[in-house]
Order: structure tokens, then sequence, then C-alpha cells
């Protein structure tokens, strides 16, 4: 019993057992006072991790209220206590905390990260269980030394060796949902989110639709997709065995079990041919392009997942020649593309006989999805 949810959960029950009228009130003060908290923000930090002298203090507090029968508001040992001593010393955590934080903020900034006050608030939050937004609240206290050494080692990830944040942390958020990420899989983007979106809308009305995704990567769109619509069968492939184990780990962590993911090179291990969509985001970044890729990405990310080794276009010609032997009749194929390859992409689908075949520009004007029907 380590996070200050537990911590939470045990104080109420030790104080139910001891009729005091309002023990979730009463364990929320106590908790607060140990951890120098404003109540308020306790629920924000629920995953933080307590060190054994604060869940001792707890429990010291605890005891002594069970045994004079007293609320917490009326424990003469606690009001005795300098307040004005104990809020000093939290401002003075306050004030050198915020420091350490500004200058990691310029240590990032001086190595070209981009978005360094995002990027060092990202990583303070998470060494110290917290949320971004409620970051400064936890700075009441004395951050730890392994805590700080822990914080370090994440900066020079991030500066020096130009690891991604999201590989740093080990997840990254899309559709609403958490993902685990490291190098075997690609990092979902935000712009991928238009195209779950697409499909969400092509396959309203559809009672059980069956869902392919090509080239899964961590699983974030095939997961949205069978989070978002619940009645679904979701069939997600991919070459890379260490892109099936990160996939299927998303899936446990986020319940997803009308999902399934198989070890396939597009098609080929697929029994199945009357799917309602088909759906990829592959690997369509040129050659040319790939050399001169920022650090970031092409230091990091799995070059097989970036590009096809050719002019960008290898998959979207197999997929569309061959989708229309795995779809239903009306079923919908539809892709993510880079820059400037949406006209050719639909050049593709339609030699292979698709029909109705639109592109939807992303909220940066960019054509970025290519959406077309089976005849």
């Amino acid at each position: 019993m380590k996070k200050l949810i537990d911590i939470l959960d045990f104080s109420e029950e030790y104080l139910k057992k001891y009729s005091f009228s309002k023990p979730k009130l009463e364990a929320q003060k106590v908790v607060s006072y140990v951890l120098k908290l404003d109540r308020i923000s306790l629920y924000a930090n629920f995953d933080r991790n307590l060190s054994e002298d604060e869940k001792n203090q707890v429990k010291i507090l605890l005891r002594e209220m069970a045994r004079k029968r007293k609320p917490f508001d009326e424990m003469e040992s606690i009001h005795k206590k300098d307040d004005a001593a104990a809020e000093r010393e939290a401002e003075d955590h306050r004030k050198k905390n915020i420091e350490v934080l500004t200058k990691s903020i310029d240590y990032l900034k001086e190595k070209g990260v981009e978005n360094p006050k995002l990027e060092a608030e990202s990583i303070f939050a998470h060494v110290l269980k917290t949320g971004r937004m409620t970051l400064t609240l936890n700075f009441r206290r004395e951050i730890q030394k392994e805590e700080l050494e822990e914080i370090r080692a994440m900066l020079k990830e991030r500066a020096i060796d130009k690891r991604p944040l999201a590989y740093i942390l080990g997840d990254e958020e899309f559709y609403g949902y958490t993902f685990n990420v490291d190098e075997r899989v690609l990092i979902p983007r935000s712009e991928t989110e238009l195209l779950v979106e697409q499909c969400i809308g092509l396959l309203f009305g559809v009672e059980e639709p069956v869902i392919l995704d090509v080239g899964i990567g961590s699983g974030a769109i095939s997961i949205s997709l069978a989070k978002q619509i619940e009645r679904s069968k979701v069939l997600g492939v991919d070459i890379s065995d260490g892109a099936i184990e990160v996939a299927n780990s998303n899936k446990e962590l986020n319940e997803a079990h009308n999902v399934k993911f198989i070890k396939s090179d597009v098609f080929t291990n697929v029994k199945y041919n009357a799917f309602d969509l088909i759906v990829s985001n592959p690997p369509y970044i040129p050659t040319k392009e790939y050399v001169e890729l920022m650090p970031e990405v092409k230091k990091h990310e799995p070059k097989m997942a970036l590009t096809d080794n050719g002019d960008g276009y290898k998959f979207y010609k197999q997929i569309s020649s061959e989708a229309p032997d795995y779809l239903k009749s009306g079923g919908y194929l539809a892709f993510e593309v880079g820059h400037d390859q949406a006209i050719k992409v639909k050049g593709f689908m339609e030699e292979s006989e698709f029909e109705n075949v639109v592109v939807v520009r992303d909220y940066h004007e960019i054509e970025r999805i290519v959406i077309g029907k089976r005849k």
C-alpha cells in the first residue's frame, strides 16, 4: 500500500471503525496535512507514491485521533505546531523547486528541444506522480534526491540523446486513450486521430462492423476504433513481432476485448474476406526524405514503420490492389497519406475500381486522408 489513493482509502476505513462522523473528510485532512498538499488537489495526485516516513506520520495521527476520539481540527498536538514555520518551510521548497524547473527549461531550450517548457513540466510531473496542470501544487514539499536524479537522467536523454519524450515517459495519449510506446513502434501522432474519426463516421449505422487495420504499430488505430465502436470486431496485422507485443499490452491496458492482433505481411495471413472497413497508416516517407528527418525520429523511431525504402507508395499500391478481395461489397478502404501523396493514392484506388474516392484535409488544410468504397 504505497499510493496516495490507497492511503486515503485505508485512513477512511480506519476512522469508520472508530465511528467518526465524517471519516472521508477527516482522512483527507490528515493526508493533506502530512503531504503539505491542498485537500482539493489530493485526487489529482492519486497515483503518487508515499515514502515510509509519510505513511508512518499518517498512521501516528490516525491512532492519536482514535485514542482521543477527537476529529483532526481538535487535535491539540497538531495545533501546538508552529504553523507559521511550517508555511515558511513549504514556501522555501516551492521557490527552490521552481528554480530547478526553470533551469531545466533553459537547459532543454539551449539544446534545441522544441516546447522546452511543456517537456520539462511533463518530466517533472511524471517523476513526482502528478498531473502537469497540478505540478506546482506538489512544489510545497522537498523533491527527494532520488527524484532529482531521475529528473536529471530524463532531461539528459531528451537533450543529449534526442530521445523523444513519449519514449522517455513510456506512454502517449491518442484519441483520449493512453498507449504504451517504446522504440519498437511509432509514437501515435495527433493527425492520425482524424483517420479514426473518419472511420467511425464511415461505419455509422453498421450494426456489427468487422474492421481490418493493416500495420498496427502501437495498436492506436485498432484499439481506438474497438473502444469507440463497441459492437465491432477488429483485426490488426503487422509484420513486426515487437509491434504486436506492444499492441497486445495496449489491448490489455485499455481493456479492448473486441480486438485481435496477428503477425502478417499485409494480407498474407488474413483469412477473412468480408470486412466492412480496411484502414491503414502505412510507412510512406520516401527514402530521399527519410535521410533528412529530425534526429528524434530518425535515431529512435523504427525505420521499417516510417519508410518503404522507395518512393513512399509501395504499400498504397499493394493494399489498393489487394483490398477488394478482402472487402465486402460496399466496404471502405481508408488511408492516411503523407503531404502531396493524396492525388496519386486516389489514382491507385480508382485503378482498383474503388468508387466515390475522396480526399479529406486535416485541421492544417493538408490533404491527409483518402477514402474509397468498393463497388
